[in-house]
């Protein structure tokens, strides 16, 4: 009977539950869904981190490459992050070029990247206006069960964390690039940005970390992203209904949490990696 209701009005099945200040997964309507995170997941890759939040599973591969800086920032290097959509993940992708959802995700990334001050892109550069590193930040949904913004910014960020470069100088001589790849450091990673999403039903009732079919069933979808320091980077909202000052603030309040709460989880993990070594 609740499998038949659940087809035929699916919203008003979601509003039975959320009465009772709950969810259809047994969750309280503030609660994120079990987050679990691997590093060095690919081996060819400079560094990689796979995240899974509830059924959200996204892989993000890095490769550094060698290349001349921007024309407008001689002194700097630069990340290039693609969120990548596939059929594989969903019913609801296609094949092809990236969809709408995609771009926009990469869009979003890196606007977070450059907001929120992950790294000092001056740190990239070996020579100004000569060489610099450019990284290529992969991410790839291997399953999508919504959030997806949420679970791209930790892959991400386990990522860079996890990352190694060569050292490299340029031959005075020559003039060309010289790569010891027995000397490898870690990125300097600023700050740690971390988002939360939230879904609003029925203009009035704010949930955390929605599935699909919270999302598709919402009147408006919200993603916070603060860093360790309590501070706000971005506020993603596409559309819908609006938001009162008292829910943007309760939502604010609840990414500062989540932030402590993944920032906690990549330092485990990233302390049972060093011990294994």
């Amino acid at each position: 009977m609740a499998a038949g209701f659940k087809t035929a009005e699916p919203l008003e099945y979601h509003r039975s539950f959320l009465k009772e200040n709950c969810r259809p997964d047994g969750r309280e309507l503030g609660e994120f869904r079990p987050t679990t995170l691997n590093i060095n997941s690919i081996n060819t890759a400079n560094g990689s981190a796979m995240v899974k939040v509830g059924n959200t599973t996204v892989i993000c591969g890095l490769k550094a490459e060698l290349t001349m800086p921007p024309s407008d920032a001689p002194n700097k290097g630069y990340i290039v992050p693609n969120v990548d959509l596939p059929p594989l993940c969903s019913s609801r992708f296609r094949p092809g070029p990236p969809g709408e959802q995609a771009q926009a995700a990469s869009q979003f990334i890196a606007d977070v990247i450059e907001s929120s001050d992950l790294i000092n892109m001056e740190e990239l550069c070996i020579e100004k206006a000569k060489l610099c590193w450019v990284l290529y930040c992969d991410i790839m949904c291997l399953d999508y069960d919504g959030n997806l913004l949420d679970t791209c910014i930790i892959a991400l960020l386990a990522a860079l964390k996890n990352a190694q470069l060569p050292e490299v100088t340029i031959n005075k001589d020559t003039d060309l690039a010289e790569v010891d790849m027995k000397k490898n450091k870690h990125l300097n990673i600023n700050r740690h940005p971390v988002g939360s999403s939230f879904a609003v039903f029925d203009d009035t009732i704010t949930i955390v970390d929605p599935t699909a079919e919270e999302e598709s069933l919402s009147t408006a979808l919200l993603t916070v992203v603060t860093d360790e320091e309590d501070r706000l980077c971005a506020v993603h909202k596409p559309g819908g209904t609006s938001l009162s000052a008292e829910k943007l603030q309760h939502c604010i309040n609840r990414a500062v949490t989540r932030n402590k709460e993944i920032n906690k989880l990549l330092n485990k993990v990233m302390d049972s990696m060093k011990m294994s070594k």
